[in-house]
């Protein structure tokens, strides 16, 4: 793998995110065996990683798209989505934007209030008639929560979408950023589906996407097996068919994705190392809202370790810490060191910041690699100035 690593950065350049596709291939096959409710679809969470080459695995192996921006819905249509393929679940569209998505035929939206209900009714043309429904605001479950109708504003939908001849048809529940508690989820099953019961013209079951993935050592991971048998075993009581869609964003695609970097300063502050790498927490996601710090490994491991190294980016940004306190060997200026983890929020949450462009990306597949983004420079600082 040291070999591999050293061939990709002499190829592809500094820092660099790499995705492996037979990790992704494995995640993906196990997520969906883990769900054994016949009336399943999986729709992948775009905005966790918005390639299109990975986009089109996830096509490949039977899932649909979840979009929460028009953006998203527009990489799916790219990768070869088709429109009823893809679920939007978001807020706060223009009449516009709106009226963008049913010019697509986006094939179900999940709404966030009434009052986005009557920009839809208002720009809505019978000749596109998606399949309907709200984001469920459970305050007693999920707590303090901009998105989302309660139960009682869900009843009142439907008389409201009547009006243009829809139906509100589904519920959308998620449950949080990031969580890796199995029971935050199953515990919540009852009351999503009691709500779900009194709905007219209930359909569909969207459980949502916020599904956690154990980023540090040790941490119990989200129970795939243990939520699906679950939900499963709460819907198979119905006498009526409910179709369920499930949304996973990070925990499919997370491990796949590693972040190469190479060190370019190294100095002591006491018994500590501080190095420096050629990246920065621009090209991984907000460590405080999305996991924490990553899983971080030296290359040249000679066994030797430090009683603490503070990995720092190449900016002078004071928090600017890719890993603090890691235990890793002494490291010398072109040592690589792979940040573990970044295929969810990492390049789709990669930014500018102080004026760095961003890093490339490459596919490993079947023994072979190939450039699926190219590396930015600065012109892209530059092109849309006037």
């Amino acid at each position: 793998m040291n070999s591999l690593y050293e061939t990709l950065l002499h190829e592809y350049g500094s820092p660099l995110y790499i995705y492996d596709q037979a990790t992704l291939e494995a995640t993906i096959q196990r997520i969906t065996r883990a769900v054994p409710y016949p009336r399943t679809q999986f729709h992948f969470a775009s905005v966790t990683n918005g390639n299109l080459a990975l986009l089109q695995i996830f096509r490949q192996h039977g899932w649909g798209l979840h979009a929460n921006t028009p953006g998203d819905v527009v990489l799916g249509l790219q990768a070869g989505f088709a429109p009823e393929q893809i679920v939007y679940s978001g807020s706060n569209l223009s009449r516009e934007e709106m009226r963008q998505m049913l010019d697509w035929r986006i094939g179900t939206l999940n709404l966030d209030s009434l009052s986005q209900l009557e920009t839809l009714c208002a720009v809505y043309q019978s000749d596109s008639t998606p399949r309907l429904g709200f984001r469920l605001n459970l305050p007693e479950i999920t707590g303090d929560n901009r998105i989302g109708v309660s139960a009682d504003e869900l009843l009142k939908a439907g008389p409201l979408a009547a009006r243009v001849g829809l139906k509100v048809s589904g519920i959308h529940f998620y449950r949080g950023t990031g969580t890796n508690v199995t029971t935050a989820f199953t515990d919540s099953i009852a009351r999503v589906i009691e709500v779900g019961q009194s709905l007219p013209d209930w359909e569909y079951l969207d459980f949502g996407g916020g599904f956690g993935y154990p980023y540090r050592e040790g941490q119990v991971g989200f129970s795939w097996e243990e939520f699906g048998a679950e939900l499963s075993q709460q819907l198979l009581q119905f006498d009526r068919p409910i179709n369920l869609i499930i949304e996973p964003g990070r925990a499919a695609v997370a491990q796949c994705g590693t972040l190469l970097a190479r060190v370019v300063s190294v100095k002591w502050q006491g018994a500590k190392q501080i190095v420096g790498l050629d990246t920065s927490v621009a090209n991984i996601a907000v460590l405080s809202v999305h996991g924490g710090t990553r899983r971080i490994r030296a290359l040249n491991d000679t066994g030797t370790e430090l009683s603490g190294t503070d990995l720092c980016g190449n900016t002078t940004y004071s928090r600017d810490y890719l890993g603090r306190n890691c235990q890793l060997p002494k490291l010398n200026i072109g040592d690589i060191v792979t940040i573990q983890d970044v295929g969810a929020y990492g390049y789709a949450m990669a930014s500018h910041f102080l004026h760095r462009p961003r890093p490339a990306e490459v596919l490993i597949e079947n023994g072979t690699h190939r450039l699926i983004r190219r590396r930015e420079n600065y012109q892209v600082l530059l092109e849309q100035q006037i």
